[in-house]
């Protein structure tokens, strides 16, 4: 603002400008049913139109650690901003409100910050604290806050972008780790991936690691206790396999074709073999065997959950298959389907389609199609 601004009130005072007087501005104008404020006083491209029923407040222009509201908003778009009134393209008086209250505050961009930190350092410290785990649940608590606070009417689309703003994250953060690979040991990133899989598929809700299981059909005079890298719980106890691989070239189907055939590569078929031996184990322990695991990971369980195991079986990320050759991409369908039964193998694109999927499902349905 400029002092040309500057409201001239002098004249009630005896020509004088009183020590602690109020002073006022002129930063706008009234049109019609909206408030214009002129496009230099806040930044913008344009002037701003906000109706003349829309409550105004410092919160209404300056969100945390002194984010302007409206300079963030004119810097993605390239139109007028009008919030509330008839005008074709105002934001609804209600979304705006929501849109408030949807900038991140001042603990989320500390626990951000935190977050991307936490990642870097916790490649060479022991004792780091989870970060991630501690945005999760803040995300969390504010997601049930905000759905309390929110009409009926608008629950189910605020639950919609919620949900979009989670598979946004888990597909950013899949892709930024694909992007370096070797930054991670082979425990990190099985650990890494099981989270973001929870969120991917929420009908499990813990992964357990290091399962006993006992093996009593080899050779061996006495049974045998083996373990079991990951397993998935669901909402019921049920549990299944999860086997995750860190990805790297020529890791899924050979590229030579033995009798016109691209045939799984030996970390393929040996993790194949594997899980399937595993299920079977599993299946075979019976009540005792759900007694045990429940008993070892009680701490990791929510309270009274006890695991099933009904018919287990297991999920294999593994691989990429960017690079298939039409021919290899036909011939790993056929080994994928074959054990489809038992175990469903996920490549790292495949999974990343299934993200993109996802979004666009949810994006559509939070900004509705045509006609609607």
């Amino acid at each position: 603002m400029q002092r040309a601004d500057l409201l001239d009130r002098t004249d009630n005072h005896n020509g004088e400008d009183p020590e602690g007087a109020v002073r006022e501005f002129v930063v706008g104008r009234i049109e019609g049913d909206y408030r214009v404020i002129r496009a230099d006083v806040l930044g913008l491209k344009q002037d701003l139109k906000i109706g003349r029923g829309v409550p105004l407040s410092r919160k209404t222009f300056v969100a945390e650690r002194d984010i302007s509201v409206f300079a963030r908003i004119d810097d993605l778009v390239d139109q007028q901003i009008v919030v509330g009134g008839e005008d074709e393209g105002a934001i609804p008086e209600q979304e705006f409100a929501r849109l408030l209250k949807a900038f991140p505050t001042t603990t989320e961009l500390r626990l951000y910050s935190w977050s991307r930190v936490s990642r870097i350092v916790g490649e060479y410290f022991e004792s780091t604290t989870d970060a991630e785990e501690k945005l999760a649940e803040h995300l969390a608590r504010r997601e049930r806050t905000l759905s309390v606070s929110t009409v009926a009417a608008e629950r189910l689309p605020a639950a919609n972008e919620l949900e979009l703003e989670k598979f946004a994250y888990v597909r950013d953060r899949i892709e930024e780790m694909l992007a370096d690979v070797e930054a991670y040991s082979e425990a990190d990133w099985q650990r890494a991936v099981a989270d973001l899989f929870l969120l991917i598929f929420p009908q499990y809700i813990a992964v357990l690691q290091k399962v006993r299981v006992k093996e009593r059909y080899s050779n061996r005079p006495r049974a045998t206790n083996r373990e079991i890298d990951l397993v998935l719980v669901a909402a019921s106890g049920a549990i299944d396999i999860l086997e995750i691989k860190k990805p790297f070239s020529n890791g899924l189907m050979s590229v030579r074709q033995y009798r016109d055939n691209h045939v799984p590569v030996r970390e393929l078929s040996g993790t194949i073999m594997q899980v399937e031996k595993y299920l079977f184990y599993l299946s075979k322990s019976g009540p005792d065997g759900e007694k045990a695991i429940s008993e070892r990971h009680k701490a990791e369980l929510p309270a009274g959950l006890d695991v099933k195991i009904t018919n287990p079986k297991a999920f294999v990320l593994s691989g990429r298959d960017e690079n298939f050759s039409g021919q290899q991409a036909s011939d790993f369908e056929f080994v994928r389907r074959n054990s489809a039964n038992v175990v469903d193998i996920i490549t790292y694109d495949d999974l990343l389609r299934r993200l993109d999927n996802i979004l666009s499902a949810l994006r559509q349905r939070t900004e509705g199609t045509p006609g609607e």
